[in-house]
């Protein structure tokens, strides 16, 4: 196959400002400054604060994480403040915070060493969570049963005792056939789901309708294989439960979520060690800048912004007064560009002119802004459309500071490299603009940014930079500065006393609802995405990096629909959706199955994935559909023809 060269995106040096041709130049750190602080203030005065929004970044540093939000607070005013969490796990915290009050994963990695049987949900954790990926092969190694919950054959199945290859959006019949059947076989941890939950009569009665076999014909798997599955859980000692973005990015993400979470309170795997729920997160600090507030609803420390008791706190802290309302999520700040209620934004260390569903109308929305200031590493298709562009450093390698995994562990980072070019940390450059709106803020570093967040969120109040460094790093929640929190989250509620136990956990009674984007005679194949193991989201950081395994972009079909389309290996073909048209070779892969297809988001310089994907977004988290799209291919016609 014929390779298309991989855009270079160049490393930011120095600040760059459109001029008045409309091209970006060269500028010093002063006219960058006061232009992007200009255009806010204008927008802010113009058409009230919340004309405002601030994307925050999921690949840098807690620290940074919580400047951004409070700058958003504070200095404009508003609660708009978002990250690519809602591209992919909002869900995930959406429907562990309804069951739980808390939106993070309830187990540690090393759990996953030692538990009894490992359910691979919607996920193909050995490409997309390489890591992870060790620890449950440590599993397997140490006697662990694992399922694969997929519509592909993906690498990860090929590890797992049987394989769940389910049609794509059919989780939740599925998940309710398992859920009907350990409670028709009495597997049912009746003294767990007695104590420690609410609404177990209406779920049973809700899940009814779904035996195996009515769940065979809708989901494509076979009624033994349920069973198998039902009966594994249910009886396992200690059962994890993983899910990644295969069940999060979907119309009804939040829902498929709180179908899963169903499935552990049934059978008591919540709450102990070795048993747990885990949505593994992709970015390496996606977790942190929701934990740092970094979102619409939440405050630092997962502090509910409608809360008032939280609000006061802060305000105090911060000699301000907050918005008691919540702020646009990253789907409704879109949204908002179309309607010119939202005119200024400040992006830092995001690409979502390719990273959003639909990017034709994703990247239409963004010019419509009066005033884009984007921070970033590379000059990324988002920056290149920006008024002001201001070149940062890049957080795992020449910054100091902290980042959350997926277990909700605090790590300390360094930075070992002195930065290029007149590039500047993050919060130096946050902290530049606001005191030219006004606000005089004095970090004098990344730990002075800690103490003020730890002082404020009772989670992370026990965990200082030295004892994160002693202990190679604490999960959450750390209130203490004696103790060492526990590894798993959710133990009260094994507790025999009602007080110590304190909220049940309530089931999700979520019904099934098939993909919005429905496949017919024009778009037969449906259209799946999702992530190869040796590149990176956009490509912006991997593309630039030579690998063995890439081939670049190309369209996947199973043996028998490439026979039927009568196209070969290498082959360029037309993928068509009801929003646009990309055109890229043909791979064969068997572990497809007939009307599926697939593809990545790793290069849309060349293949921009994202034109064909909806924007079909849960109504609960903001998250798009990007793993159910309708599409047809047409074969070329050469042009000597």
């Amino acid at each position: 196959m014929k390779k298309k060269p991989q855009k270079q995106h160049p490393r930011l040096t120095h600040p760059l400002v459109r001029d008045g041709k409309g091209q970006l130049r060269r500028a010093s750190w002063d006219e960058a400054l006061e232009r992007a602080a200009a255009g806010f203030r204008q927008a802010s005065q113009t058409y009230g604060p919340d004309a405002f929004a601030m994307l925050s970044c999921a690949r840098a540093t807690n620290e940074m994480n919580y400047v951004a939000q409070k700058f958003t607070r504070v200095v404009m005013g508003t609660n708009n403040v978002d990250s690519c969490n809602r591209t992919c796990h909002a869900p995930s915290v959406a429907g562990l915070s309804a069951v739980f009050g808390s939106g993070g994963g309830t187990s540690s990695y090393e759990e996953v060493d030692h538990t009894d049987l490992i359910v691979m949900w919607g996920s193909n954790a050995r490409f997309a969570h390489p890591i992870f990926f060790q620890h449950v092969l440590k599993g397997i190694r140490n006697g662990a049963r694992m399922y694969a919950v997929d519509p592909r054959r993906t690498s990860t199945a090929e590890w797992a005792e049987s394989w769940l290859g389910l049609n794509v959006g059919t989780d939740i019949p599925l998940a309710h056939a398992v859920g009907r059947e350990i409670i028709h076989a009495g597997l049912v941890n009746r003294a767990f789901v007695e104590r420690a939950t609410t609404g177990f009569e209406e779920y049973a009665q809700l899940v009814e309708p779904w035996t195996l076999t009515a769940a065979a014909k809708v989901t494509g798997v076979p009624a033994a294989a349920i069973r198998e599955l039902a009966h594994a859980y249910a009886t396992a000692e200690r059962a994890q439960l993983c899910w990644t973005l295969g069940i999060t990015e979907h119309h009804n993400g939040t829902d498929n979520v709180r179908a899963l979470i169903n499935l552990s309170l049934l059978t008591g795997h919540v709450g102990r060690y070795g048993a747990g729920v885990q949505p593994l997160r992709g970015q390496n600090n996606v977790q942190g800048g929701g934990d740092m507030g970094a979102i619409p609803n939440k405050l630092p420390g997962f502090q509910d912004i409608l809360d008032p008791v939280a609000r006061v706190k802060f305000e105090q802290s911060w000699d301000t007064v907050i918005q008691p309302r919540y702020g646009k999520t990253l789907t409704e700040m879109f949204e908002a560009m179309e309607t010119r209620e939202l005119r200024a934004v400040y992006c830092i260390g995001e690409n979502p002119a390719q990273s959003e569903a639909d990017s034709e109308q994703a990247i239409r929305r963004l010019a419509a802004l009066d005033h884009l200031v984007v921070q970033d590493i590379f000059l990324t298709k988002t920056a290149e459309m920006a008024d002001v562009v201001l070149p940062a450093t890049a957080a795992w390698a020449e910054t100091d500071g902290t980042t959350t995994n997926s277990e909700r562990r605090v790590q300390r980072g360094r930075g070992a490299l002195v930065p290029p070019g007149e590039a500047r940390e993050d919060i130096d450059i946050i902290c530049a603009m606001a005191e030219r709106l006004g606000h005089d803020w004095k970090f004098t570093d990344s730990q002075t940014v800690w103490n003020e967040l730890r002082s404020l969120s009772p989670d992370h109040f026990g965990m200082t930079y030295d004892r994160l460094e002693e202990h190679q790093g604490l999960q959450w929640p750390c209130p203490d500065m004696e103790e060492l929190p526990s590894s798993y989250l959710h133990g009260r509620l094994w507790e025999t006393d009602p007080v110590r136990r304190g909220t049940p956990a309530a089931f999700g009674l979520v019904q099934h609802d098939p993909p919005v984007d429905l496949t017919d005679e024009e778009y037969p194949l449906r259209l799946t995405t999702g992530r190869r193991l040796d590149s990176y989201n956009t490509g912006v950081q991997s593309g630039s990096f030579a690998s063995p395994m890439r081939r670049g972009e190309y369209i996947e079909l199973c043996p028998e629909d490439a026979e039927a389309y009568g196209v070969s290996v290498g082959e360029e073909v037309r993928i068509s959706s009801r929003r646009g048209s990309v055109t890229a070779p043909v791979w064969v892969d068997p572990a497809l199955r007939p009307g599926l297809a697939f593809m990545t988001m790793h290069f849309p310089d060349e293949v921009d994935t994202n034109q064909l994907t909806i924007e079909a977004n849960c109504p609960i988290a903001g998250t798009a559909e990007f793993k159910a799209s309708a599409i047809r291919i047409e074969k070329l016609v050469p042009a000597w023809t």
